[in-house]
């Protein structure tokens, strides 16, 4: 399917860079997708190849989950006591200083590791929906990542093999702020930097993601037809500091509801997550510790020193 040229290019000019993805000069948009890696740590990627019809289910499936019930939601809950991450999850509380917002996160790949028990039932269309979505955003990301990996001066596969190969782990969440009467009071979430490989995103329309850069916030407008790119800690990690790990952070509406489906790749748990061996030489030593993403994952989480 032939993807309409996005329309909306000069929009950020001022603020996050916008990578063509249609542009035929493979090199020009290698060096885009680097260039904004290391400034920026994040970018919109548009004419991305992801048909905009299957990103329009994807956001209706999304919505009608959260319009469902508490006790249909609830169906595919967090277990209590879990330490595991998948379930749906809530937390929508006037308290300072606390998240407002609800969640539903669940493994989407590789196969041997997805648990459809936390995949709703209901609407019925979502598991069809989420598979397509899969196959769309591992080839969007491979693509990144083949990018980011001979801006290292490497082959194309380094950084995927560098975060498990075939058995890099796909996680689904989707991230539901309903609308907040005291916004000042709560956060969608606070200023974080992302503790997996990439995250690849897309919202509604109201805008609220925000990141940190230069001593200030910068906001994160919302341009239809374009997908955000986060780099994540790990590639950071792998890329020995080459590549920034973006900090940031989602604030509420008073008025509208906001919604985001990232998908974050992550580095199976038993990967050593380091600087790739290739980069370490004499001029250029390794900045980060060797660590399993299992135990990188443990002590980022606890706020204990990972070095």
């Amino acid at each position: 399917m032939e993807i309409e040229r996005d329309k909306h290019t000069s929009l950020l000019a001022e603020t996050i860079p916008i990578v063509d993805l249609s542009n035929l000069d493979e090199e020009q948009v290698s060096r885009a997708v680097v260039k904004a890696s290391e400034e920026w740590g994040i970018f919109h990627v548009v004419n991305h190849g992801i048909p905009m019809d299957l990103i329009g289910r994807l956001k209706e499936v999304g919505a009608q989950f959260f319009d469902l019930p508490e006790t249909e939601k609830n169906a595919v809950a967090k277990q209590a006591g879990s330490k595991d991450f998948e379930g749906y999850t809530t937390n929508l509380k006037y308290v300072k200083g606390e998240v407002w917002t609800e969640n539903l996160f669940h493994r989407i790949w590789p196969p041997s590791c997805i648990n459809l028990s936390y995949w709703p039932k209901n609407p019925p269309q979502y598991r069809e929906v989420i598979e397509e979505y899969t196959k769309e955003t591992k080839k969007l990301s491979e693509r990144v990542l083949g990018y980011l990996s001979e801006g290292l001066g490497l082959p194309r596969e380094a950084l995927i093999q560098g975060l498990g190969g075939d058995s890099t782990e796909y996680v689904m969440r989707i991230n539901n702020y309903p609308p907040d009467p005291k916004p000042d009071l709560t956060l969608g979430v606070p200023e974080h930097t992302d503790i997996i490989g990439i995250a690849i995103i897309v919202t509604n329309e109201v805008s609220g993601l925000q990141i940190f850069k230069d001593d200030r916030w910068f906001d994160v407008h919302y341009i239809p037809t374009a997908i955000t790119i986060n780099i994540g800690d790990q590639i950071l990690r792998l890329s020995n500091g080459k590549y920034k790990n973006v900090l940031h952070r989602a604030i509420v509406d008073k008025e509208k509801k906001r919604m985001s489906w990232p998908i974050f790749v992550d580095a199976n748990p038993d990967v050593v997550i380091g600087p790739l061996p290739e980069l370490i030489t004499g001029d250029n030593p390794a900045k980060f510790k060797p660590i399993t993403c299992k135990d990188f994952k443990y002590r980022r989480l606890l706020k204990l020193p990972v070095e």
